[in-house]
């Protein structure tokens, strides 16, 4: 009998992102802003230094280092993955066994599910409220109904760009035994981050990732975790998981940090712009349902038909994410954003 593929991933198709010859792309969150003529020389400089032949340093430990200092938390306590979709796999592979019960929220990002149904976990999706905000109640009551063994959630949260107050997740923290996986890939833009706190507890493991305030072609991502975890991640993960270009690219970029911080303070404005500008547009045009207060990278907009003015943006070359009712927008550059809003203001009634 020829093979034939299991069932988990039989009907499965390849990702396939929005490609095309679009003059505006805000459907990816990544930072509109270019890094500068002092951090190319920097990043070249970096690369000039790499042992093309050899292998990577296993742990990482420059990257840490300067990762350590950015966000002054210990190195000893930090994993470096290639991306954050890595060390989600490696936590849920390793950390979890078949049949234990995941715990994910919807609407949250997506690959949360899927690398927890690749491992063969008992999936519980709780849905948020029409607030779309995280409810702890409702989490705890879940896990002790489902004797779950893990929760991961994104806060602030992908798609919906809002943000759980610290002392919610410190709260879930101190009440459940389950682990807690809290991704803050979109905390450089907002103010609610657990990680100081993080490595003082034994079920807690916070994610950062470059990708959306600094670089997302290097694909880099952080676990932050006591040591007790912090050792397992290290020992589960493949060896050589981080090439060596992207750890001396990643160095060189955490080492600049006034640079990053001005580059996220322009992400901010531009944010609080477009912000104003869809809040006024959603006074004129009935067609905008709300627009959310966004902590990360992107606004969230609620729609009467998502899905037309959608496809609508892109024959005007303009890409952005559609989740069902909602546009995901990315804040863009002050032309690319005033672009954005001139076309829905021609589109929407």
């Amino acid at each position: 009998m020829p093979y034939e593929l299991c069932e988990k991933i039989k009907n499965m198709t390849p990702y396939e992102p929005i490609n095309g010859d679009y003059s505006i792309r805000l459907d990816a969150n990544e930072s509109f802003i270019a890094p500068n003529k002092m951090l190319q020389q920097k990043i070249q400089d970096a690369v000039a230094q790499v042992s093309f032949n050899r292998y990577p340093d296993a742990l990482a430990v420059e990257l840490c280092k300067a990762f350590s200092l950015y966000y002054r938390v210990g190195v000893e306590y930090i994993t470096a993955g290639n991306g954050s979709d890595e060390l989600i796999s490696v936590i849920i592979g390793s950390l979890l066994q078949k049949g234990d019960t995941l715990i994910t929220l919807s609407p949250d990002f997506s690959m949360y599910r899927f690398y927890g149904e690749m491992a063969e976990m008992n999936m519980v999706t709780l849905k948020k409220g029409e607030s779309l905000e995280v409810n702890v109640d409702d989490i705890l009551k879940a896990a002790k109904d489902h004797s779950a063994k893990a929760i991961i959630f994104s806060t602030p949260c992908n798609p919906t760009s809002l943000v759980t107050d610290k002392n919610e997740v410190l709260r879930l923290i101190n009440s459940t035994d389950m682990l807690v996986v809290v991704d803050e890939a979109y905390m450089d833009f907002s103010n609610q981050s657990i990680l100081q706190e993080a490595v003082s507890f034994d079920n807690v493991i916070v994610l950062k990732t470059c990708s959306k305030a600094f670089s997302a072609a290097i694909r880099l991502g952080f676990a932050v975790a006591n040591k007790r975890i912090t050792n397992a991640l290290r020992a589960a993960k493949s060896p050589y998981n981080v090439n060596s270009v992207t750890q001396a690219i990643g160095a060189a970029i955490l080492n600049e940090a006034d640079y990053n911080r001005d580059c996220i303070k322009q992400v901010l404005q531009n944010r609080a712009e477009l912000y104003q500008d869809l809040t006024d547009l959603a006074l004129k045009k009935a067609d905008i349902i709300k627009v959310y207060k966004s902590e990360t990278n992107f606004i969230f907009v609620e729609l009467q038909d998502a899905k037309a003015t959608h496809a609508a943006l892109m024959n005007k070359g303009i890409v952005v994410r559609c989740f069902n009712r909602h546009l995901r927008i990315t804040v863009g550059s002050k032309d690319e954003n005033k672009a954005l809003v001139a076309a829905l203001d021609e589109l929407l009634k």
